[in-house]
């Protein structure tokens, strides 16, 4: 499989059929990788990663490997936790391949808006580097719905069977982005709480004390604890000075949200990694990281952050 390289950032969209179109459009592409010396990672649902790994042989060894179920199950987590993580810790100046595959069948139709807004914004985070970054999509068991979003968010295509990449007419990350910030439906039966700067402590100890209720325990409700910190200090500093907390349990997670009356101006909050000298702004980041998903939504009456916790 050859893709083109006119600029440094390149982002195809791989469609396969089976197993063997699968294997015929990543395993050359890895290997082409590693022939020109480059660093190779690979992230893609465990299923997949077996395959890959199997058809590599020995050259397996020589490449990173990662679970995208795992490692990206929240799809704010892997701009800076697996594709950044990776490209930044290699030499400066070479070369950086990855395979990355977010979206699957089985992804739930929570998680599937931030999985779109993922791929979107990738263009944007690695806009000018030296970085391919190809998307396998199954287009048998993917619903025409998101095979249509794969050619807007990705400005390279490659068509079930071919193995040659050709530009994508129906490129448009900005409009996607506009379309999948969506409004959140209303929590139901939701412990409320509006908050203050002057409350910021006991909106947290209410928010733990409903998700023990809930069932989380241990670190699961120290992650709770530092989300609502976090959330509620930014409503605080950037979002009005107020805002309203908001906890309940639904399909056996406990959901946590956080309103206020800012707007979120840079869509890439939250999935750019901290410079080591970085001092503050990380809030976001600290989400993404630490939650199971993370949807937000924000308009001109404010922003809603939404964030899932399994138990």
């Amino acid at each position: 499989m050859t893709t083109v390289v006119t600029e440094p950032f390149v982002h195809p969209a791989l469609f396969y059929r089976d197993e063997a179109e699968y294997l015929a459009g990543t395993v050359p592409f890895v290997r082409a990788g590693l022939e020109s010396g480059e660093p190779v990672a690979v992230a893609v649902p465990g299923e997949n990663l077996r395959l890959i790994e199997a058809e590599l042989g020995a050259d397996a060894a020589a490449v990173r490997l990662l679970d995208m179920r795992q490692a990206g199950r929240n799809p704010g987590r892997i701009i800076p936790g697996v594709l950044r993580a990776f490209a930044d810790a290699q030499a400066a100046g070479r070369r950086v391949r990855i395979i990355g595959e977010p979206i699957w069948a089985g992804r739930t139709p929570s998680e599937y808006p931030a999985c779109v807004q993922h791929e979107a914004l990738i263009n944007a985070a690695f806009e000018g580097r030296e970085v391919t970054i190809l998307c396998p999509y199954d287009a048998v068991r993917l619903d025409e719905r998101t095979l249509a979003d794969a050619h807007a968010t990705h400005p390279v295509v490659i068509p079930s069977g071919a193995t040659a990449g050709r530009d994508s007419v129906a490129y448009a990350p900005d409009h996607v982005l506009g379309r999948y910030n969506e409004p959140l439906a209303p929590a139901p039966d939701a412990l409320c709480f509006a908050f203050t700067a002057q409350t910021l402590s006991r909106a947290r100890h209410v928010a733990t004390a409903e998700g023990a209720r809930l069932g989380l325990v241990d670190t699961r409700l120290e992650d709770l604890a530092l989300v609502t910190a976090e959330l509620t200090t930014n409503s605080v500093v950037h979002g009005g000075g107020s805002g309203e907390l908001r906890v309940w349990a639904e399909n056996g997670e406990v959901l946590c949200e956080v309103r206020d009356r800012g707007r979120l101006a840079d869509p890439l909050a939250g999935r750019r990694p901290a410079a080591r000298d970085q001092r503050g702004g990380r809030g976001l980041l600290l989400v993404n990281l630490v939650a199971d998903l993370v949807r937000v939504h924000t308009g001109e009456k404010g922003t809603t952050v939404r964030c899932w916790f399994a138990p």
